[in-house]
């Protein structure tokens, strides 16, 4: 069923306003949008062989190596996060590309229902790819790095889910990428162009740390409390906490922020402006 059939079809049902029945159209067009379950699934992929990669090159012979096993284990979420910001970009960007926006807003002349129930999806589906990464990149963790020198004779608690700070570590991310996506998917309503859309967001993850870098620690230690991938990923560390910028669950409101005030700025022009 094409597109602009589903939206004639369930016009009446969003005509009334329905959150419901927003979210059955935007799941559909989801499931029917060119490259959503590629990149789902390049997600999921990419982040937990990263992962992998880098449990197999971390190595702690000696005790207190400096290395946390989480944050390694979790390596993959730094690229997996660019792939969570295109989806979300997608998401509105390719209504706008072809025009289907018009039938959307046509169909649903509530603006606010239609950003909701695209957040929701766009939201549901990268919490679930992000689980199956995050799950696949911790069990290979628990698996390769006792042999290489994470053990309890070097000061390293088991790597496991059942601790605490490793399953903090665990759920964060996954909510991480969620967050990522949002951020994506409001910077996007609010340019209507994927490429910029996603290169803003780019430019916000991965800028900031550089940026500190250039600028000293002064500087640097400002950028990680309130930049949104240095905050954000505050909440994969389980070892040195009192060295961190920010505190985990902070940082990770830090980056709900973030995507919240992007939702606010991309709603407000998706009311302000025609189609």
């Amino acid at each position: 069923m094409s597109l602009a059939v589903h939206a004639a079809r369930t016009a009446p049902t969003a005509r009334r306003g329905s959150l419901q029945g927003s979210l059955h159209a935007e799941w559909t067009k989801l499931r029917t949008l060119p490259g959503a379950v590629w990149l789902l699934v390049v997600m999921v992929g990419l982040t937990a062989a990263l992962g992998v990669a880098a449990d197999a090159a971390a190595h702690c012979p000696v005790g207190r190596c400096g290395l946390d096993p989480a944050k390694t284990s979790l390596t993959g979420i730094y690229a997996g996060q660019a792939v969570a910001a295109i989806l979300g970009a997608a998401v509105i960007t390719a209504e706008y590309g072809t025009g289907m926006i018009r039938i959307t807003l046509t169909a649903t002349p509530a603006r606010t229902a239609v950003l909701a129930a695209k957040g929701i999806i766009v939201a549901g589906l990268t919490l679930a790819a992000g689980a199956v990464a995050v799950l696949g990149s911790v069990l290979a963790g628990q698996f390769m790095l006792p042999g290489h020198g994470f053990t309890a004779a070097h000061g390293f608690a088991a790597f496991s889910l059942s601790d605490g700070p490793v399953l903090r570590a665990a759920a964060g991310s996954v909510f991480y990428l969620a967050l990522v996506a949002l951020l994506s998917l409001g910077i996007a309503t609010a340019v209507r162009d994927s490429a910029v859309a996603v290169g803003v967001v780019l430019g916000l993850l991965y800028l900031a740390p550089i940026i500190g870098l250039i600028a000293g620690p002064n500087l640097d230690r400002h950028l990680d409390q309130i930049a949104p991938m240095p905050a954000g990923l505050a909440i994969e560390a389980t070892t040195n906490l009192q060295t961190l910028a920010i505190s985990p669950w902070a940082g990770l409101g830090v980056v709900a922020a973030w995507a919240a005030g992007a939702l606010l700025a991309g709603g407000l022009m998706l009311r302000l402006r025609d189609a």
